[in-house]
């Protein structure tokens, strides 16, 4: 285990599509981010799925002896997504209650490539912190650029006058895990 690189964290919530995307980077990197944080020791929380990304991340830390939980509300593990050889798979009631038991697991917060659903979990991780309901840091792994235009984005509502600079530096942006957890780090040793 690389203390230096986890500094504190101890384990991290990770949003990820339930899709794997159209290029077979997406799912390297989600493999990769498995084993990396299994090989820091780092306890994976994640949305529970045995589809797209997130079965990707899971079978790859899991492989690896990674502690995955995943927390999955019961309409999809009616619908027969949820992966079932997780070290703890918690059922909950709907998606409210499913980001609120991440966010309560979870020391960080990653975004891998997704969809609406993964933004929607993210951007919701990113509000609690600017409203001063959590320090935890949170951050984007931009697989071959897929987050550019969205850190675009974000520095043209900061130039607009609709978002702090502030609250802009709290995301971190990278495309490699390993300078992704150093920064998270580093965000964590100064909050967490």
């Amino acid at each position: 285990m690389s203390g230096s690189l986890t500094s504190g964290i101890r384990s991290v919530a990770v949003f990820c599509g339930s899709s794997e995307g159209h290029r077979g980077v997406y799912r390297s990197a989600a493999a990769s981010l498995g084993r990396f944080l299994c090989e820091r020791n780092i306890h994976i929380v994640y949305g529970g799925g045995n589809v797209g990304l997130m079965g990707v991340l899971a079978d790859a830390a899991l492989a690896e002896g990674a502690t995955v939980t995943g927390v999955m509300p019961q309409h999809l593990v009616d619908r027969e997504i949820a992966h079932r050889g997780l070290s703890r798979l918690i059922i909950v009631d709907d998606m409210h209650e499913r980001k609120a038991k991440m966010a309560e697991l979870a020391e960080a917060f990653i975004a891998l490539p997704g969809g609406p659903g993964t933004m929607e979990e993210f951007f919701e991780a990113w509000v609690w912190h600017q409203l001063g309901l959590h320090s935890k840091p949170v951050g984007l792994l931009s697989v071959d650029g897929y987050y550019d235009a969205l850190g675009r984005f974000f520095e043209h509502m900061v130039e607009e006058g609709f978002m702090s600079r502030t609250y802009r530096d709290m995301i971190v942006v990278e495309k490699e895990a390993t300078q992704l957890f150093e920064r998270l780090s580093a965000q964590y040793g100064n909050t967490g």
